[in-house]
């Protein structure tokens, strides 16, 4: 129970004491005119209060990803606990944040024009078509998981595509209506509900006598049940994303920077709720890894979604698991209709379509649905099908958050003070190795069945050692000038 107590501790101080020092860094400036403002048009650029944007930003960001990603990842033992508290602090937040705070500055423009700004048009060409992809991956995750969730809780005897149909036409609107008509006004409740379910845990943590969390000082060797196939490094870190670091973010982030109003709002919203989203990770992380260690019968064969049944069925009233299981389904919907509307705007900025008119928002947004539905049938359709999809996307999902991080390094350079950068080059060249040794140690998805441990790794760290070079962010590609100029450009198109 300490290690949880100190872990919840660092999270918070996290956020009081180094958020701050990133937000001098930024050099926030209160008085400068926000996209929301500058650019309203009443259908994604729309001016909210902080705390629905702060509530429906924790929720965007969250899904299943800090649920069944910290559960899976608590197989590990308590080496996952270290990484969600200081992969939270410093990388994730630290991604967060800045790449929301870019959006910002950067008339709330999408992920992939980031890439472009900051690391070359080339970046920005590939960028948009796997961001775009990645995207529709999110959405037909997140049909799968709700409807499963769905069928096996609640409606056993329904046919397999009624709850995706539904959760799929649901998706359709939610993507095309007003952002503050649905979305503003619903997901608050259901972020408070994410909200309230952690809390159930903790209560149970106290409540329960024959609860014993797991401790630091019981070792940090790994529990996975397959440990030889499963190291640590990388496959831990690529299993807990969303409740670290995860590339998902700050796609969601340009959703927000178009609603608020004012530049200070961008600390508590982007760094406070992946603050936030990293209790919830450690919440359910740990009591997973108390079923893991002391409970392993009930834990045999079962995923993180079967695993917030055990979870729940153990320690609550019957009343309680049927909320706490409503709210693993709610977090899984509201992240795949925002994906999806993340790759209508990546879309339209790509082929410049103006979405204020109804016609051409439908225009964009059918193509992308229509590709998230042949995938979504291929995973019930295949045994395989929603593993194989999974781990494309848990990969990709790392991909973008280390080139994110790339352009965020080299926002940062540019910006005078270049020894800034280094509060996000490390994380940089430690994601790039995590994400080369996914290729190169992986022996289920990468190439490690082919290939010696040790040399997947010295393979990984050479490429880890060049990696600064191809991003090219220690290069003046734009001077300062330029730079200024490009932002003042931005602001003053709207005046």
């Amino acid at each position: 129970m300490l290690t949880f107590i100190l872990s919840v501790v660092l999270l918070i101080l996290g956020y009081v004491v180094y958020s701050r020092i990133i937000e001098r860094i930024l050099r926030v400036d209160p008085r400068r005119r926000t996209p929301a403002v500058a650019h309203a048009d009443g259908v994604d650029y729309v001016p909210m209060k902080p705390w629905r944007i702060f509530l429906i930003q924790f929720l965007n960001i969250a899904g299943v990803g800090p649920i069944c990603g910290a559960i899976m990842g608590a197989q590990f033992g308590t080496a996952s606990f270290l990484w969600i508290v200081f992969g939270s602090i410093f990388a994730g937040a630290v991604h967060d944040f800045i790449s929301g705070f870019m959006s910002l500055r950067h008339r709330g423009c999408s992920l992939p024009e980031l890439h472009g700004a900051f690391l070359g048009d080339r970046a920005k060409q590939f960028m948009r078509w796997f961001t775009v992809l990645m995207m529709i991956l999110v959405g037909a995750v997140f049909v799968k998981t709700p409807s499963q969730l769905l069928i096996d809780q609640f409606t056993p005897g329904w046919p397999l595509w009624v709850w995706p149909a539904i959760i799929f036409a649901y998706y359709l609107v939610a993507t095309l209506v007003p952002i503050d008509k649905l979305i503003g006004k619903i997901y608050p409740v259901f972020g408070l509900l994410l909200l309230l379910m952690a809390a159930f845990i903790v209560v149970a943590f106290f409540v329960h006598p024959d609860v014993q969390l797991i401790e630091l000082w019981d070792g940090l060797d790994n529990r996975h049940p397959q440990a030889e196939r499963n190291p640590i490094f990388p496959m831990m870190f690529v299993s807990i994303a969303c409740g670290a670091i995860s590339g998902f973010h700050a796609t969601q982030s340009p959703l927000m920077a178009r609603c608020m109003v004012n530049e200070r709002q961008a600390r508590p919203i982007f760094y406070g709720a992946m603050i936030a989203e990293g209790i919830v990770a450690l919440i359910w992380a740990a009591a997973a890894a108390y079923f893991f260690h002391y409970k392993p019968e009930l834990c045999a064969g079962k995923g993180g979604d079967a695993m917030v049944g055990v979870i729940a069925g153990e320690w609550f009233t019957p009343v309680l698991a049927t909320v706490t299981i409503l709210g693993v389904i709610s977090a899984a919907v509201t992240s795949g209709d925002t994906a999806l509307r993340s790759a209508r705007l990546i879309a339209a900025d790509m082929f410049h379509i103006d979405q204020k008119p109804f016609l051409k928002r439908i225009l964009v947004a059918l193509p992308l649905f229509t590709i998230a539905g042949g995938i979504l049938i291929y995973s019930f359709r295949d045994a395989q099908g929603f593993q194989t999809i999974w781990r494309y996307f848990a990969w990709a999902n790392q991909v973008l958050a280390t080139v994110t991080l790339w352009a965020i390094t080299s926002f940062l350079y540019l910006r005078r003070a270049r020894w800034t950068c280094l509060i996000t080059l490390l994380p940089s060249l430690f994601m790039t190795m995590v994400c080369a040794s996914f290729i190169f140690v992986s022996q289920t998805e990468g190439l490690g069945a082919f290939i010696p441990r040790p040399w997947g790794y010295a393979i990984s760290a050479a490429i880890t050692l060049v990696a600064p070079f191809f991003s090219r962010f220690w290069r003046e590609r734009r001077t300062i000038a330029r730079l200024e100029a490009m932002e003042n450009k931005m602001m003053s198109s709207a005046q």
